[in-house]
């Protein structure tokens, strides 16, 4: 069997106590060798076959194939190894070959089991079945779609406890995946957990305080080391924690996990692509009926109108329409410069009174529930038979009236009817995530000028507790949400927008659609391509038609980090106090703890006649 990656030793050798070669199967005699001379186990890969051989001299040898090898351990210092052959001739039966031996002390028969494993794990060909699921013996699925410089820059910045120290600081991130982990003890007590991309080892620490029976805290960056510093500082935890330093694409665990618990979420949910790798983890580490925290993310989105923003953003171009600077003609490049600027999503904290429509939402699933339908504005999510909602805590809506077709492996349903056509949902695989394209359509809920679309995003820990009633163990389900919602305390993901450098006109009422498109990149980022048309108003609308359309490209690895405070705006004079206009947004679970923005506001007898 070819290595498709080369070993950094090409042979290793262990000396040995004594060898005893076993029989075929079809004698029941052995033979032992003369131990005059001494023995020896060399792995070697010679002529691009990785091979085990056990040698008493040069002319006399046993060579077994270490790809179908299979050793035990007999004792301390006793192993056997067999090897599975067959005989040229295919009439003849299969027999085993193997090979007892024996070493002179405990540490010499670690070393040589160690490196067995290592031997063995460097022959296994690309798309192998592993016990934590397929790798990729030459690159990882990471190295391949991910251009070298931008993971040692990534991996370097994650590698430092300044960063990590802003990220712990988030109080309101910390704090609520703290909640979320003592909420729901009943999903941790006694549980082997996964920490995807632990850092710190923070949420390590949080699920063995909440009683997991063992947590392996996987970081490909430098920060594993301090982070088995900070565990071994906390004896009484970290004795229940393994740091595993590597990416979750090419790492292995002796066993499957009952919870992973990561932080995956970047800028606009996606920024960083470390979504795909909480994806990857679940297929690779997590078992039937296994729970995620985060278990759902959606990103939230609505027009906004803001032009003290647009303006900032305009001006910074003024610099190229000096028509001599130093002698020197700059306006040729004003024009990219422009385009450029815009070119950029803005991060930072706004008003939420500047959005202009009610605002949807798209959902991602991260667990694995088998399929979703979707057809005629009806959206159905079902559970097959080995997988029942009570495992996933999940809730599926009915979108309309009509529902054309179900699956035959429909079990269960639990509908909850609506009138609302703007919530778009899928179930989550990796490669769902290399291009996401989100629909729009708004209805814009003032008359104003659309600068264009703020974006943020929230996280659902769908957990259970569990309380006695009588001796009789009852599950509730806790939920605990983590928003980054303008209008709720300020997080250090902040919130997103991208700007149009050409807005849009609307009416009070005005239908405003278009598309939201994100393309992955190699740069661990995505190209986000964005399009706002408003409809026709008024007589001959009912024709249809676009009146008018603005779009732009932007690059979320390169934002404009603004990240003020919201700034008070001033209502205007003709607008007054009314109730507000409630989200278009439909939740997955009703929950308390979310709160929808408010949006601008205007006098309710005239939107009130518009709508009708």
């Amino acid at each position: 069997m070819e290595i498709q990656r080369q070993s950094k030793q090409q042979q290793q050798e262990f000396a040995l106590a004594s060898i005893t070669e076993l029989a075929s199967s079809s004698t029941t005699s052995s033979c032992s060798r003369s131990q005059s001379v001494p023995v020896t186990a060399r792995f070697s890969a010679d002529n691009g076959v990785a091979e085990l051989r056990f040698n008493r001299d040069s002319d006399d040898s046993i060579t077994v194939d270490v790809k179908t090898a299979r050793i035990f351990k007999l004792g301390p210092l006793q192993s056997v190894c067999i090897t599975e052959a067959s005989d040229a001739d295919s009439s003849k039966e299969k027999y085993s070959t193997g090979v007892n031996f024996q070493f002179r002390n405990e540490e010499e028969s670690g070393a040589f089991h160690c490196a067995f494993e290592q031997w063995k794990k460097e022959v296994t060909v690309q798309g192998a079945l592993l016990p934590n699921g397929p790798v990729m013996a030459c690159k990882s699925k990471f190295d391949d779609k991910i251009e070298p410089s931008s993971a040692k820059m990534y991996f370097h910045y994650y590698g430092q406890l300044l960063h990590q120290q802003n990220m712990l600081q988030d109080y309101v991130r910390t704090g609520t995946y703290y909640a979320a982990v003592i909420e729901n003890r009943a999903d941790f007590f006694g549980r082997v957990v996964v920490d995807v991309g632990a850092g710190s080892g923070i949420l390590s620490l949080f699920a063995a305080q909440a009683g997991a029976k063992h947590v392996y805290a996987i970081e490909a960056s430098e920060m594993a080391e301090y982070a088995r510093k900070l565990i071994a500082g906390n004896p009484s935890l970290g004795e229940r924690i393994t740091v595993i330093k590597g990416k979750v694409e090419e790492v292995e665990l002796p066993e499957k996990a009952d919870i992973l618990i990561s932080e995956p979420m970047g800028t606009l949910l996606v920024n960083e692509r470390m979504l795909e790798s909480y994806v990857i983890a679940r297929d690779r580490f997590l078992g039937p009926n296994g729970k995620m925290f985060p278990t759902v993310g959606r990103i939230h989105m609505a027009p906004f109108s803001d032009e003290y923003l647009f303006v900032e953003i305009a001006n910074k171009a003024l610099f190229w329409q000096q028509q001599s600077y130093y002698g020197v003609d700059l306006t040729p490049l004003h024009g990219s410069a422009f385009g450029g600027y815009f070119s950029q999503p803005v991060v930072d904290a706004f008003d939420p009174r500047l959005l202009v429509a009610p605002t949807i939402c798209h959902v991602l699933d991260f667990t694995e529930i088998k399929a979703l339908y979707s057809n005629l504005g009806c959206i159905v999510g079902y559970c097959t038979p080995e997988r029942s909602f009570a495992s996933k805590a999940f809730r599926f809506f009915l979108m309309s009236d009509s529902c054309p077709f179900l699956p035959d492996e429909v079990t269960a349903l639990t509908f909850l009817g609506s009138t609302h056509q703007n919530f778009s949902l899928f179930f989550l695989q990796e490669e769902d995530l290399y291009e996401i394209d989100i629909p729009l359509k708004f209805i814009a809920s003032v008359g104003t000028r659309i600068h264009g679309l703020a974006c943020w995003f929230d996280v659902l820990f769908n957990g259970r507790q569990v309380f006695v009633l009588i001796f009789i163990p009852l599950f509730y389900t806790v939920q605990r949400w983590l928003t980054t919602a303008p209008g709720a305390p300020t997080t250090h993901w902040y919130q997103l927008r991208c700007v149009l450098s050409q807005p849009l006109y609307v009416m009070a009422g005005q239908e405003i659609t278009g598309q939201l498109r994100m393309v992955a990149h190699n740069a661990q980022s995505y190209t986000i391509y964005l399009t706002l048309s408003a409809k026709m108003w008024g007589p001959g609308a009912e024709q249809g038609g676009i009146l008018q359309t603005s779009s732009c490209k932007l690059d979320l690895k390169e934002p404009y980090y603004r990240m003020s405070q919201p700034q008070a705006y001033a209502m205007a004079q003709d607008q007054q106090p009314h109730q507000l206009i409630h989200s278009q947004d439909i939740q997955i679970q009703a929950t308390d703890d979310l709160e929808e923005p408010e949006l601008i506001q205007p006098p309710p007898q005239n939107l009130e006649g518009q709508l009708q």
